[in-house]
């Protein structure tokens, strides 16, 4: 069967790797840095890029291939790269296109390791960043643009504000300025929302989350359409337009087509940088995507019942969860996520931040955690924790509110998750 035709949950458990007849059932770790040929002419076309093949695992390894190819099957993508976290395929995505002296326009309701990626470390590099609100008018955030401008990025759902991106819009704008969307996709996985349906060139994802599912292994994934003319707008982007003088000349759109985005990822910057991840690593990734389809609608289950829970209750100040009526995304969910968002809440309790702090420290079953999106329920004060090093102001303008508490809930019993949060906050 042609792999378009087939449904996403057959993707989880079969796309990638194609057992051919003797070879192992279950996808092999090919756990060896290098590759043998018997002449000196195989390897020369390899490394000039004349055939496909392995050399080097810190370009390509068969493993870390066949899961690239499930997720890049899932997300209805013509290739996808691997790396070694998912702050790495934020950097690769970007960077790929960006050098010295361009510019980005990004949404401000994006995760703090990506905030400070773009707007601190990214300018040492010479690429500036501008921050706009995702709510803006497609007027407002156009007039952020420049003429160096190479990218515009957002999340599908925020972390940790849990508001969803209106992709269609925001593509709009992308494509009207002649370069290309970016979005992380990582909360609501492509069992919920698949972005290239709705405009997005090229998705993220730290399969750290729900991908893996089980958190026991750190990884990201950069995922092309294959649908962004990069020949088109050749002056914005010469990286893929204009001879690669390292590799003998090639220019990446003319000899790779709709692969040249992900060749040029692989062969300069993993070539350069090598944020690699171990082949071990993407085995324990595949075992958790078999199961992906199967999770993600128990995480949404049991949060939309604690979010009612927790809107509720009297203590509580408020609730952000796009399945909730009324929440501020709840219309944009319907149309992006009509099968259900993710896992994470976000809420505020009456209070001061005290109180936050005295509420998680007297939960017993949901742990303090600096992580999200796996099978455990969790929860982190983001202003005490993974935004600490921001100030008030920073993490209003980036949709934290000082008072945010993020609760990833996970696909234990529900009744279960919810006593102990009713505990907790008999506690303050």
């Amino acid at each position: 069967m042609e792999k378009k035709s087939l449904k996403p949950a057959t993707l989880c458990v079969q796309a990638g790797w194609e057992p051919k007849n003797g070879d192992p059932r279950v996808l092999p770790i090919i756990q060896s840095t290098t590759f043998k040929y018997d002449n000196t002419e195989e390897m020369a076309d390899l490394f000039d890029l004349k055939k496909d093949g392995y050399f080097y695992t810190r370009l390509q390894n068969p493993t870390n291939d066949a899961v690239a190819q499930k997720i890049a099957a899932l997300e209805g993508g013509v290739g996808a790269v691997l790396t070694s976290s998912g702050q790495a395929a934020n950097f690769y995505a970007v960077f790929n296109i960006c050098e010295a002296g361009d510019h980005i326009v990004t949404s401000n309701e994006i995760y703090g390791g990506t905030y400070n990626l773009f707007g601190v470390t990214l300018k040492k590099l010479g690429i500036d960043c501008t921050f706009v609100s995702q709510e803006a008018s497609e007027e407002e955030i156009s007039a952020a643009f420049r003429p160096n401008t190479k990218a515009l990025f957002g999340e599908t759902i925020s972390n940790p504000g849990c508001k969803v991106l209106d992709i269609e819009k925001f593509a709009r704008i992308a494509h009207k300025h002649g370069v290309p969307l970016i979005v992380d996709n990582t909360f609501p996985t492509p069992i919920n929302c698949r972005p290239f349906e709705w405009g997005a060139d090229i998705v993220t994802h730290s399969t750290t989350k729900y991908m893996d599912g089980h958190a026991c292994q750190v990884g990201g994934c950069v995922v092309d359409s294959g649908n962004f003319d990069w020949d088109a707008h050749a002056d914005k982007f010469p990286g893929l337009t204009t001879p690669d003088e390292s590799y003998h000349g090639i220019i990446y759109s003319q000899r790779f087509g709709k692969m040249a985005y992900c060749t040029k990822l692989v062969a300069q910057l993993m070539r350069d940088l090598g944020s690699i991840p171990a082949p071990q690593n993407s085995f324990l990734l595949n075992l958790g995507l078999e199961t992906l389809h199967l999770r993600v609608p128990r995480h949404c289950e049991n949060a939309q019942r604690v979010a009612e829970y927790l809107q509720s209750d009297p203590r509580v100040a408020w609730v952000h969860y796009s399945g909730l009526p009324g929440d501020e995304s709840y219309e944009l969910a319907k149309k992006y996520l009509p099968n259900g968002s993710c896992g994470v809440i976000a809420f505020g309790l009456k209070g001061n931040r005290q109180t936050a702090i005295q509420f998680m420290d007297s939960l017993r079953l949901i742990a303090i955690v600096t992580h999200v999106a796996d099978a455990r329920t969790c929860v982190l004060h983001p202003a005490s924790h993974t935004h600490r090093q921001m100030s008030d102001e920073q993490l209003r303008e980036a949709g934290v509110a000082p008072d945010l508490i993020r609760l990833s809930v996970g696909i234990e019993d529900c009744s279960d998750i919810l006593a102990d949060i009713r505990q907790a906050l008999d506690k303050i």
